[in-house]
């Protein structure tokens, strides 16, 4: 079964070295609990079990981007149905309109979100909420724009995995916020190509109180390369603004 793991899902300028930083946080999130590329612990019959997943990522298109990163933890096992607890970090700039002048903000959050998995035979999914920390700055001031300053309110999310063959799947993720409020979802079909990677179409869209994103592309889920899974998007994006263009995205994640 395929991972489950969040979407950057937020607007942003382009952010440079978003590839280090995101590469840097699985870096500095394994020294940080200890890794030493054995914190699963065995079993008593001697299997392996993986009880963290360290995921991060960056976003990127026409009107900006975005990178975040996190750690799952399942006291239970990330292959078990239980308890799970997501710490999630974001950060990066974006642009807008407001009237005629070109606004560009920049956004910081953390939010820690305890949930549940829930395990059937060829399906999975994850429910979250938890309190939800932002910081928004922007240039020029945009005293109209209510998530101007450090806001904190309620994030509640979840992530869907069904795999009706071996050779199919079916993904899609929802997060929403009370600061804005807004709203962000994904949904992706995806067929495995041979032993590689899951690829297919993919779309998404964002809204909050004065702008909305429609994205249209295709993905490849699941990438190993020895410890490490990788995604990828990529399509075409439109806004509220007016303003269409590509965008791609870069997904890395470890079990441990």
């Amino acid at each position: 079964m395929g991972s489950l793991v969040p979407a950057s899902w937020l607007g942003g300028c382009v952010v440079r070295g978003v590839g280090s930083v995101a590469a840097a946080f699985i870096a500095t999130a394994l020294t940080v609990v200890g890794v030493d590329c054995a914190f699963a612990e065995p079993e008593a019959n001697g299997e392996r079990v993986d009880r963290y997943l360290l995921f991060s990522g960056f976003d990127m298109w026409r009107n900006g981007g975005f990178v975040h990163g996190g750690v799952l933890w399942s006291p239970d096992g990330l292959a078990r149905e239980g308890f799970s607890l997501k710490l999630l970090f974001a950060g990066g700039s974006y642009q807008y309109q407001a009237g005629t002048t070109d606004i560009t903000g920049r956004q910081a959050l953390a939010a820690l979100m305890p949930g549940w998995r829930f395990k059937g035979d060829r399906v999975e999914f994850v429910v979250f909420a938890g309190p939800d920390l932002q910081s928004h700055r922007f240039t020029p001031d945009d005293p109209g724009n209510r998530l101007r300053g450090t806001n904190l309110g309620l994030r509640v999310g979840g992530d869907g995995w069904y795999q009706p063959t071996d050779i199919m799947m079916v993904t899609a993720s929802v997060s929403t916020s009370t600061i804005g409020p807004n709203v962000w979802a994904r949904a992706a079909f995806g067929w495995r190509l041979v032993d590689w990677a899951w690829v297919g179409p993919e779309a998404s869209a964002f809204s909050d109180h004065n702008y909305r994103q429609l994205r249209v592309g295709i993905h490849a889920t699941a990438f190993k390369t020895g410890q490490f899974e990788w995604s990828a998007g990529l399509g075409h994006a439109w806004d509220s603004d007016q303003r269409t263009g590509f965008y791609g995205r870069i997904g890395l994640l470890t079990r441990r």
